[in-house]
């Protein structure tokens, strides 16, 4: 190559691979200034070639690294070039669903140099890219044969829409753009959508107590939107107490938290959440309440008052709203939170360091019923103990603990839960030795 390469504002240029962290931070500002750009490793700020040892580990490594470090996740090409007889990486990069953040940090292009944004500046930076809606951007990477047909057609059921093809349900729905895939077509429909998005995720956990100090279960999911929100759906259900009623012959189940109201939160979570924020949605279970957090609050200058005083609502995701409605998954017309009041009067809604917080009391006063499912509302590791203890009558907690490999103490709080269930009864003495039976 002999026309010699130069610094420019798309154009970045790194002397070795020991400025990786440096050119995670270029990519970052260039993608947020102009969309694509080319970062070379083994050239001077002037253009030189330097010789520089790299195998096709080092390739991989850099791509790897790229892949990790910015989101949203693009898939840059690499290639070795010549530059005057010398072996140089050129790395071609584009993408449209800015803000790009490298390693959780956002970078703008001035001139040859890049500036990180404020978080004042982020956010002005966003406003002015208002119509840059992250769920209708289009994703250059996802094709259609990323998408799960199975996931469409029980939609098309739900939706009353006739399937002919993924290309002709995408278009009717809008989930097509320019023939490319849209975000929201993958975070709902994908095989894998967590190989596109890092925060296609679900974080669930029961405390011990009021405090975040002692986990008694925790789980990490990972998948399309419909997923995630039936799975958070369940981990409720199952880590809850269930009490019920008669209605004439037949027994009703009553959730110590209505069903309809933390059901009608997670789908709010999931449908207004910041997707641009590397962060997700999360389920904390706690003693006293159950927390619904998100990433992103209020859109559109709104805030806690107007959402729940004045029933105001600006929906930060309209394409996956749309699609939420069609398959009957939540309220279109903003009334989700009156809904919620309605159910639980004392739901108490936050803003946190831009999360998104919605808290539900737990009633204490609710006799549970030996709960739902294989053992009702019982966490995977109350469970893992209670069958245990079913099929191995007779041992001790020592032995216990050293079986299921548990710690002494988590097993002796483990115990406590179940015996206050009424799940489980101490047989024998317990100065000469006892047991526990189911």
């Amino acid at each position: 190559m002999k026309e010699r390469i130069k610094e420019s504002e798309s154009v970045e240029l790194k002397t070795s691979i020991a400025e990786l962290k440096e050119a995670l931070r270029s990519i970052s500002a260039i993608l947020n200034k102009h969309k694509k750009g080319e970062l070379y490793f083994g050239l001077t700020n002037n253009g030189f070639p330097v010789k520089t040892n790299f195998s096709e580990k080092t390739l991989r490594d850099i791509s790897q690294t790229i892949s990790n470090k910015i989101e949203p996740k693009i898939f840059p090409s690499i290639n070795v070039i010549k530059v005057n007889s010398i072996d140089v990486i050129k790395i071609c990069f584009e993408g449209n669903q800015i803000p790009y953040s490298a390693e959780g940090r956002y970078y703008i292009r001035v001139a040859d140099e890049d500036k990180q944004m404020s978080s004042a500046e982020l956010k002005r930076f966003i406003i002015q890219n208002k119509d840059q809606r992250w769920d209708s951007s289009i994703h250059l990477s996802a094709t259609l044969k990323d998408i799960s047909t199975n996931k469409v057609k029980a939609f098309c059921k739900l939706a009353e829409i006739k399937f002919n093809s993924l290309q002709d349900v995408f278009e009717s729905i809008g989930l097509l753009k320019k023939d490319h895939l849209i975000n929201a077509a993958v975070i709902l429909f994908g095989k894998y959508p967590e190989k596109f998005f890092t925060n296609a995720v679900l974080s669930c956990a029961v405390f011990a107590t009021n405090n975040t100090a002692d986990i008694i279960d925790q789980k990490l999911y990972k998948g399309d939107l419909f997923f995630l929100l039936r799975e958070a759906e369940n981990y409720i259900l199952q880590n809850i107490h269930i009490g019920m009623k008669v209605e004439g012959l037949l027994r009703k189940d009553l959730p110590e938290i209505d069903g309809e109201a933390f059901r009608e939160a997670l789908i709010n979570a999931f449908l207004h959440r910041d997707y641009y924020d590397p962060d997700f949605v999360s389920v904390g279970i706690f003693k006293n309440r159950i927390e619904i957090k998100n990433p992103g609050g209020p859109f559109g200058g709104l805030t806690i008052i107007d959402i729940t005083s004045r029933n105001i609502s600006k929906r930060r995701n309209e394409v996956i709203a749309d699609v939420f409605n069609r398959a009957r998954f939540g309220e279109r017309k903003g009334r989700g939170i009156s809904l919620i009041l309605n159910k639980e009067p004392k739901t108490k809604f936050e803003l946190i360091a831009d999360l998104f917080i919605t808290t539900f009391k737990r009633k204490t006063n609710l006799i549970p019923q030996q709960s739902g499912g294989i053992n009702g509302g019982l966490n995977e590791g109350l469970k893992l103990l209670l069958n245990y203890i079913e099929e191995n009558p007779g041992f001790n907690l020592i032995k216990i603990s050293l079986s299921i490999k548990r710690p002494l103490r988590t097993i002796e709080k483990w115990i406590d839960k179940l015996k206050k269930e009424n799940l489980i009864e101490f047989r024998g003495a317990k100065r000469t030795g006892g047991y526990y039976k189911k």
